[in-house]
């Protein structure tokens, strides 16, 4: 009953606390750092706000629901997310990502992780070869982006999962490209799956925040000792505003997919684009795979002009989409990868990867696409 994901964004799992009497179509705000104690030995269920927090708990449920989770934890940011992911290993031990992937994410393992120890190896996770290739004896973990960012790569769930049961690994995956609403990678096989919910789930672009979901009930309590032990939990400001943007996911979703798909299009056919990488295109490496795991392509777009002093024409000339770090919410951004996500990523992985000075990656917003067109045509 209820099983719409559209649906599941307004209600979540439908439970209302019992402590919550009034009904309130909106979850209240529960302000407040500390609880007071009904009496010795007692408690409310709430104690402290870092540990655990009403409207952070209705937060938390509602993306339970829609990723199927045992259990999520919301976090500060999405990279505290992925750290408290990270805090899983011990020294020694080998993590193995996608080499394409958020270059906060490369600069975590790169500068913090192999810090406390750990070894890190970057792989073409689209290919089963190329990840079996790459696995050590010492190697825990299995990190994946699909679609990756800025270069759309694709990585098959399912035989990802089959190769990390056959060497014991632990299976992540960051969904925030496609978010819940599009994809589910713990029905995949996933162990735990990161968002960014400053992106498409908070939807606004006014706050930050990030997700840790759990597909088992031994993870999600090493998940939740690790979040209230580092403290990095969400605030109950900031989880109001995530839980009041989700509500509309699915229909901005929808929306913004409808004209990413007409403007990847278009855009194959404008002067000074080369390349268009998005996984809604038929002849995209990535599109069958993507269409067998997930109910959509979302809607992030990357494309590479003829030249550098064009990627770079655009970026100052767009009047209706900002040039700006950050995706998924309602105001279109565009965004120079070699700069601005991805600049301590060395410059010939960079260049490797397709990286370059004439890519541009594109957050397709809620703005009419006619005008969205205009803007980039007027631009070029």
């Amino acid at each position: 009953m209820f099983e719409h994901r559209d649906t599941r964004c307004i209600h979540g799992n439908l439970e209302r606390p019992e402590f919550e009497s009034t009904r309130a179509v909106s979850f209240p705000i529960y302000q407040t750092a500390t609880f007071g104690h009904v009496g010795f030995g007692q408690s409310s269920g709430f104690d402290y706000t870092r540990e655990t927090n009403p409207t952070r708990g209705k937060l938390e449920q509602t993306m339970s629901a829609l990723e199927g989770a045992v259990d999520t934890c919301a976090f500060s940011s999405g990279m505290a997310a992925v750290s408290a992911c990270i805090e899983l290993f011990s020294p020694g031990q080998h993590i193995l990502c996608s080499e394409d992937l958020y270059g906060g994410v490369i600069r975590l393992f790169d500068q913090i992780s192999a810090k406390n120890g750990l070894t890190v190896d970057y792989a073409d996770t689209g290919s089963a070869h190329a990840i079996e290739a790459a696995i050590t004896p010492e190697t825990a973990c299995l990190y994946i982006e699909t679609p990756s960012n800025p270069m759309m790569n694709v990585a098959d769930l399912r035989q990802c999962r089959q190769i990390a049961d056959k060497h014991g690994l632990i299976l992540i995956v960051d969904n925030t490209f496609l978010s819940p609403y599009l994809q589910n990678p713990l029905e995949l096989g996933a162990d735990l799956v990161i968002h960014s919910g400053s992106k498409f789930i908070g939807g606004h672009n006014d706050t930050i925040s990030g997700f840790v979901c759990s597909g088992s009930p031994a993870l999600a309590e090493r998940i939740r000792l690790i979040h209230k032990t580092t403290g990095a939990a969400l605030s109950p400001f900031d989880s109001w505003l995530t839980l009041r943007g989700i509500k509309t996911l699915g229909i901005r979703m929808e929306r913004q997919q409808e004209s990413a798909v007409e403007i990847a299009r278009w855009l194959r056919e404008q002067p000074g684009i080369s390349d268009v990488f998005y996984v809604g295109l038929e002849d995209h490496p990535g599109y069958t795979v993507n269409a067998s795991q997930a109910r959509g392509a979302g809607a992030m777009i990357s494309f590479r002009t003829d030249t550098a002093s064009t990627a770079r024409r655009v970026l100052e000339r767009t009047q209706l989409i900002t040039f700006a770090e950050s995706l998924g919410g309602t105001e279109s951004l565009i965004t120079y990868p070699m700069v601005q996500t991805h600049p301590d990523v060395p410059v010939a992985v960079r260049e490797r990867l397709g990286i370059t000075e004439t890519l541009l990656r594109l957050s397709v917003g809620l703005e009419n696409v006619e005008d969205l067109k205009a803007d980039i045509a007027q631009a070029l």
